[in-house]
């Protein structure tokens, strides 16, 4: 694809009234293929027929719920799930982050920013910035290996996907490694925006970063919190 507008994206939200605004706001900015369901029933057929690149859920569905929802889909695919939802308290969306999802903004929202957030993930999992590639493109840390080009975390325990917003800290990490990188720094790279309120959803990702590439994620040996600062991904120990 030659830009994030020929992805195709599914909305998943119960009321039509949404549906319509959400698709009306998306095509105005450009995305042209924008399908729809209002249950879960419909969204698990349709991410099965037409393979979208991107979904964008509501939490509340009349057949069930968008966390169970993003929980099914993820096992068939990697592809960016946001969550939009009236649901606003801390602990829905630390949840909603906490089990993958790349973002979660709260009815009502900013057309707008909703936009720009969806187009910012959109952008660095189909466009990546073109940066000097790393031998092999492959970090070890280790008994585990990351493979930034096919986003898979490989360790004696099997295989692991990371997400668009894990992956874009991780190789931000990568690319500073040995170095601090400030959290301002980690924000920018994963949301186009400073740290100011993301403060509790990057602790999130990098919690779920450390269960995918430490062995003991209470006691991290490589992905270290520089307290003040921000964190370090430590070099790999040498055999």
């Amino acid at each position: 694809m030659n830009t994030i507008f020929e992805t195709k994206l599914l909305v998943v939200d119960d009321e039509p009234g949404i549906i319509n605004l959400l698709k009306t706001v998306l095509n105005q900015a450009g995305f042209a293929q924008v399908i729809s369901a209002e249950n879960c029933r419909m969204a698990r057929e349709l991410f099965a027929s037409e393979k979208p690149h991107g979904v964008i859920l509501d939490v509340m569905l009349p057949d069930g719920d968008g966390f169970s929802l993003m929980q099914e889909l993820r096992q068939h695919s990697n592809v960016p799930m946001l969550f939009l939802s009236a649901r606003d308290e801390d602990e829905n969306r630390l949840l909603g982050l906490g089990l993958g999802a790349d973002d979660y903004i709260t009815k009502p929202f900013l057309p707008r920013e909703l936009v720009l957030r969806l187009s910012g993930i959109l952008r660095r999992v189909y466009q990546p910035l073109q940066t000097q590639p790393l031998p092999d493109e492959c970090l070890v840390l280790g008994a585990v290996t990351v493979n930034f080009k096919s986003g898979i975390v490989k360790s004696g325990d099997g295989e692991k996907t990371l997400t668009a917003k894990e992956h874009a800290l991780l190789k931000k990490l990568w690319e500073n490694q040995g170095n601090i990188v400030t959290a301002d720094s980690l924000c920018r790279s994963a949301w186009d925006d400073d740290l100011y309120g993301y403060e509790n959803t990057l602790m999130v990702h990098i919690r779920r970063l450390r269960e995918k590439i430490e062995a003991d994620p209470s006691q991290p040996q490589y992905l270290l919190t520089i307290r003040g600062m921000g964190y370090k991904l430590a070099k790999e120990t040498k055999q």
